[in-house]
């Protein structure tokens, strides 16, 4: 009993717990309100980090994202190498598809108005995507759908400036200038048939001497070829003694003076038709002494182009032992298609070069165009008159004439940019961008490299010259795809 009250009196039954002071109490309230504030901020930053991230992770990695397409079909493009499906070759790489986005969306740049498949033009997207394969769909913008194709089976074609620097594309100017109506053709050359003569025989003789002995030979005019014995060409001679001597006795009588001229001029007659010289002639009356032989001579200058005869030989009446052609004036023969025989005319000027001389021009003029028109060949001899005073153009040498028209003044291209498709000349215009548009233009006359343009284009405007064959094909390609539903 005493115990327990002395452990009683030691530990009171309801002790009175000590209470904090106010100070502890408020710091305490402090702490933990700091503490909720800054874990609030701490995670508000946390999750719009997080969330700014996963917005701009996507866009980062679309801009790193790679574009490659086909050089010769840009409407093939993929995300990673690899080959055309169409062409076999390799696809290069051009740009990122957010860089060609964000540049769509810049001010005064080409507004996309949907996404097609590059495979099947027919599906289409509001949005970019991928197709089956995994291929990106290809923009289209908005001035591709409002231009309408101006040619027939073509198509306006955009190509970057990398693939026109691959495939070598060159542009050049339409400019106004001197335009000649010029016309370019093989021709060659041959004997004019109007300066060659032949030495013909009257009477039968033997040749007694030759002094020209091969072909070739240049002669002059009134120059010995051959001399020839002839017994009626002898009886000839003494009949003109005789009618001389007949005419000096009759010239006494007042009566019979005419008729003895009217003899003698017959006997002379006879000698000038067989073609004795007139110098013979008159030395058979200064001296009375008729020749064994009679000399021919040649009838013009030139050069012998056939000898038909031998010294000893026997020739008749009606032979022709020699024959001259002269060369100082030759023709060279074109042939004229019917569609250049409007621009030709007699008189035209004309530019020969020959292969033997690369260096020398020789000119001269259309002398004669033929009436008619070869049934196979479908064209009609041109005949050019050319002056060779130094025997330079040889017959049967090959050359290149080219006819020169009056010149005039127009607008003018390269003729490498016209493209001849069916009944229409197409050029392709470039529209700045990349863009090019099929153009039909309307062609007038050639003039060397060059050609005029009567309608179609514009001076200043700039067509393809290079590499416009690969252009055509893309636009006859984008055409096709446009046909069946699909730009």
């Amino acid at each position: 009993m005493d115990a327990d009250k002395t452990q009683g009196s030691e530990a009171p039954e309801n002790p009175e717990p000590r209470r904090p002071s106010r100070r502890l109490l408020a710091v305490a309230l402090g702490s933990v309100a700091a503490g909720i504030v800054i874990g609030g901020a701490g995670m508000h930053l946390k999750m719009h980090r997080h969330d700014a991230g996963a917005t701009n992770a996507p866009a980062g990695a679309a801009a790193r994202k790679p574009l490659y397409q086909c050089p010769m079909h840009p409407a093939i493009t993929s995300d990673h190498p690899g080959d055309c499906p169409i062409c076999g070759m390799k696809l290069v790489l051009v740009s990122s598809a957010s860089t060609n986005d964000s540049a769509a969306a810049k001010p005064g740049a080409r507004k996309i108005a949907r996404y097609r498949s590059p495979m099947d033009a027919k599906q289409t997207s509001p949005v970019p995507r991928k197709d089956e394969m995994g291929m990106d769909y290809v923009p289209v913008y908005q001035d591709e759908l409002a231009a309408s194709a101006p040619v027939q089976g073509l198509a306006t074609v955009n190509i970057d400036p990398a693939r026109q620097q691959l495939i070598g594309l060159r542009l050049a100017a339409v400019t106004k200038g001197s335009i000649g109506a010029t016309w370019r053709t093989p021709a060659r050359i041959q004997i004019d048939p109007t300066q060659v003569r032949k030495t013909n025989v009257k009477v039968e003789g033997f040749v007694e001497k030759i002094y020209v002995d091969f072909v070739g030979q240049s002669v002059r005019k009134g120059q010995p070829l051959f001399s020839v014995y002839s017994p009626s060409l002898l009886a000839a001679q003494n009949e003109y003694l005789l009618a001389l001597q007949t005419s000096e006795v009759l010239a006494k009588s007042a009566a019979l003076s005419e008729d003895g001229q009217n003899l003698m001029a017959s006997a002379r007659r006879r000698l000038e038709l067989w073609d004795v010289p007139a110098a013979e002639i008159d030395r058979l009356a200064r001296t009375r002494q008729p020749t064994k032989t009679l000399t021919l001579v040649s009838p013009i200058s030139g050069v012998v182009t056939a000898k038909n005869v031998v010294q000893g030989a026997r020739v008749s009446p009606g032979e022709a032992p020699y024959e001259i052609t002269d060369l100082h004036e030759i023709w060279g023969m074109a042939d004229a298609y019917e569609t250049d025989l409007s621009r030709i005319h007699v008189g035209m000027k004309a530019s020969l070069t020959l292969p033997a001389y690369p260096d020398r021009t020789f000119s001269g003029r259309v002398a004669f165009i033929d009436p008619l028109l070869d049934p196979k060949t479908r064209t009609t001899k041109v005949h050019l008159h050319f002056m060779n005073p130094k025997g330079e153009l040889k017959p049967e040498m090959y050359g290149e004439v080219v006819l020169e028209g009056a010149a005039k003044e127009g607008l003018r291209i390269p003729a490498d940019a016209v493209i001849r498709s069916g009944t229409q000349n197409v050029v392709f215009l470039a529209r700045g961008q990349g863009r090019f548009e099929p153009r039909v233009v309307q062609i007038g006359s050639k003039s060397g490299d060059q050609v005029e343009v009567t309608g179609g284009l514009e001076e200043g405007q700039q067509v393809v010259t290079r590499a416009n064959f690969l252009v055509d094909s893309e636009s006859a390609l984008r055409a096709s795809l446009s046909a069946i539903g699909g730009k």
